[in-house]
Formats: C-alpha cells, structure tokens, sequence
C-alpha cells in the first residue's frame, strides 16, 4: 500500500504517511539501538532513523549501519514531523522513521571523493583544514562529483537554459534547424579546426553552424535557430575555453536595420535570465551555499554602447589602447566593472567593433568605413556572443575575403550560397557552458561541462 515518493516532496503534509523511497546512503551513523541514515535523490535528503523496536531488530540496525555510502536502497517506512529542525538536510520538518531497507545497489567502501569535501567552500576547508577536492581530482572521477547537490544543481539550471532558449525562440516564430558537424573545409575560414578521416579523404569538425543557418535564410525560413556541438582546435587552457562545447545559435533575416536581430536575441537572453529566476531558485540557492555570488543582475531592454564608448570608459579609467584595437581578456573584464559600477547591469552589449578585427564575411558599416555592423554581448564582463550582420552579396564577400588573404577555392560553396538572391540578415553563436558558469558567477567553465574537452582531458 505504500506510495513512492520523491524526497523532495516529503513534507509535514506527508506526516504519518506510510511511503517508499529509492534513495543513496548518504552517510549513517549507529548510536546505541538507533541507526541515523542521511537519503540522498539529486539535490535532495532527509533523515531516516532505524531504531529497535516492532519493526527492527538489533540485526536490522546493524545491518543498516554497515550499509556503505552511495548504494543504493530502498527503504519503506512513516513519515514523522522533527521534534527539531533537521541540520544539514533539505527536509528539516521531518523524517522518516524505517520499518524495512533493501540494498538495491551496493557501492564499494573507499570513494575516490567524499561529497561531503566536494561540496566544502573552499575557503570554509582552508580555514579549518578540512579537505577541499581539487578539479582534475573531481573531473577524473566525475561520475561521484555529478551526484553533488552543487553539480545536480548547476546541471538542472542549465537544462533551464536549454529549454527557455528553445521556448522563447520557438515564440517568436523561430525554426529549430539540425546541421552537419562534419563539413567538407573550415566553418569560418580559420586553420584551429579538427581534420577526421572520412573514407579516402579528409573532413573537419564544424567550429559553427554558420554556413548551413545562412544557407536556410537563403532558403526563405527567415528566423532558425540550432542547439548542438560546437568543435574548436584552439590551445583552450583557460578559464573558459573548450576544445568542444554546446552552441546555442541564432540567425535571422531583417527588414531595415541589423539591430532587429540585435534587439530579438538580447529580449532571448533576458527572457532566459527572467525564467532562471523564477523557476530556478533553489538550484541557484544550492549553488550558492557553495560559490557565494551576486545575484545577476540586467536591464530591460538591455544596455546597448557603441564600442567607441567601451573604449572612452577604458581610457578614463586609465586603460591605453587604440581606437582599432580589439579587447583583450583583461580589458574586457575591467569593462565590465566598469559598465557595473555607470549602469548597474552584468549584461550588456557593445555594438559597432572596429572592422579591422572582425572576421571577413562582416557587413562593413555604411556610415564609416573603418567600423562594423557587429556585435558582442557580455555577462559579468565576460563574452558569452559574437555577432555580426553578414555580407550577403557575393561580390563584396568575395572581395573582403581576398583583403583578409583566404584562399577563394576553400569558401567557394560559401561565396556561391548567396548567388541565387539572399536577404539581409545577422546572427550569433552563444556558449551554453559559459552562460551557465556566468550568470552562477562560478570561475571555471568545466565547472559547468558536464563531461569537458580541453587540449588535456579527453576522458572520462
């Protein structure tokens, strides 16, 4: 007759209630004639006390006590309100007093990680010389380190990313579009691109999906979008770098002016920070007891500065750099603090880059030659997009590409997409992994990659 339940719905409503829960051992300690079991489902627990009485034996709390953590079990019994608050459990108003344990699944007793020093702050464990796990440590045993309430959490809210980006697209009036990842020459014209055998020649992986969301405005579906992998032959060894990483991508066709596009993907991203807000509270409150964090912070509409302005606010606070020159990692970040500190906002955009440091299929700017119809958009005074309207006509493409010294044979299926009558259109690549660690203002991207590819890891 007992009902299964998820932990995170056992609450003084379920008291006195008979249930069933499939749960991890947590952790277990024996006192006495009592055995305390924490339960663990994701970022959930509750306490389970196994005690001598009409539904246990002395065996049956031995035997619960020896029950190693992580297995996993399945235990039947009442739920009863707490005569206290239960500390250091999810569900502090009750707890579930055991009648039978089944071991489902038994975990091996030395763990290369104890969650319990993976969810530590890291300055909590320095003070008090408590251990803290380091990254390669997590990472060469992700498995266990994906089961913490920090990791559970920060994939959920990333799964939440997902679907408002899907969501709020396919709203307003967006396709979702599926394209190749083994392509035939390099995305962007670039050398940083990873060669595969294919038969008896050689493929790259695909660094964008650019070319084939360009070629679908070319074939009249107007706005697309795609969600997938994105593959980048770079030396990532940074805080945010990936050899490989998930792409949410935009392209759109436009009536007047690219700041249509502009417009439409920055209402997207506050569309996505307003729904992590409000449906995800308790994963940033999870993520939070661990990387303490400023709530993120945007406008609505959102800030848009010309780059000019980004550059006039560098120089003011001392910052020297010339009018065509790109953001370096440092500046960018300084920026940021800047905007923060004028604005009040951790995302923002800065519109009409130099044309100098963009790549070659960017639309010059009408009005200035030496600027662009591009874009970049930024959180906590990282770069998360880079977007530009696109030269659709064939003949300038053509001639930007021979300024920039790409070999015309090598884009010619690009140059010859836009023969046969293109719109005027724009778009962008954003960074799912880097939205996620951003916007929980965590400081390592493979904190938010669920399994990272970098220039040293490719296991697990």
């Amino acid at each position: 007759d007992r009902v299964l339940v998820r932990i995170k719905d056992l609450t003084e409503e379920k008291a006195d209630q008979e249930v069933w829960v499939r749960g991890r051992i947590h952790t277990s300690r024996a006192k006495g004639k009592q055995c305390f079991l924490v339960l663990r489902q994701q970022q959930f627990n509750i306490q389970a006390l196994v005690a001598v009485g009409q539904h246990a034996s002395k065996q049956m709390v031995k035997f619960a006590a020896n029950i190693t953590k992580e297995s996993i079990v399945d235990v039947e019994g009442v739920v009863r309100k707490a005569y206290q608050k239960v500390g250091g459990c999810t569900q502090q108003d009750v707890e579930l007093h055991v009648q039978r344990i089944y071991v489902i699944s038994s975990a091996e007793p030395r763990l290369p990680l104890q969650l319990d020093d993976a969810v530590r702050p890291e300055v909590e464990g320095d003070e008090d010389g408590r251990a803290t796990v380091n990254q390669d440590t997590r990472l060469d045993n992700r498995i266990i380190d994906l089961r913490t309430s920090t990791s559970q959490a920060i994939f959920c809210l990333q799964s939440g990313i997902c679907q408002l980006f899907r969501e709020t697209l396919t709203r307003k009036g967006f396709v979702e579009i599926q394209t190749p990842k083994i392509i035939s020459a390099a995305s962007e014209g670039g050398a940083n691109v990873f060669t595969v055998s294919y038969f008896k020649t050689s493929a790259y992986l695909a660094q964008s999906p650019q070319l084939y969301k360009q070629m679908c405005i070319c074939a009249d579906f107007d706005k697309v979008f795609c969600v997938g992998p994105v593959f980048r032959a770079e030396d990532s060894n940074t805080h945010r770098h990936l050899t490989e990483f998930v792409g949410l991508d935009i392209e759109m066709a436009f009536n007047y002016h690219y700041h249509e596009v502009v417009d439409e993907i920055a209402d997207t991203m506050v569309q996505i920070f307003k729904g992590l807000q409000e449906r995800f509270q308790t994963e940033i409150q999870t993520v939070g007891k661990q990387f303490p964090c400023e709530p993120f912070k945007f406008l609505e509409p959102t800030l848009r500065l010309e780059y000019r302005e980004g550059v006039a606010m560098l120089r003011e606070a001392g910052v020297e750099m010339g009018d065509e020159e790109d953001l370096s990692t440092p500046n960018e970040k300084l920026l940021g603090r800047l905007v923060k500190e004028k604005y009040d906002t951790d995302f923002y955009i800065l519109d009409k880059y130099p044309l100098a440091v963009r790549p070659f299929y960017t639309m010059p700017d009408p009005a200035n030659p030496k600027t662009s119809n591009s874009y970049d958009m930024f959180m906590r005074g990282e770069e998360i997009l880079s977007g530009a309207q696109r030269i659709h006509d064939p003949q300038l493409l053509t001639e930007r590409a021979k300024h920039h010294g790409i070999d015309l044979e090598k884009i010619k299926a690009y140059i010859d997409s836009f023969r046969f009558g293109a719109p005027p259109h724009a778009g962008g690549g954003i960074g799912l992994e880097r939205v996620t660690m951003l916007f929980l203002g965590l400081h390592n991207v493979r904190q938010t990659s669920m399994f990272p590819r970098d220039p040293k890891r490719l296991t697990p």
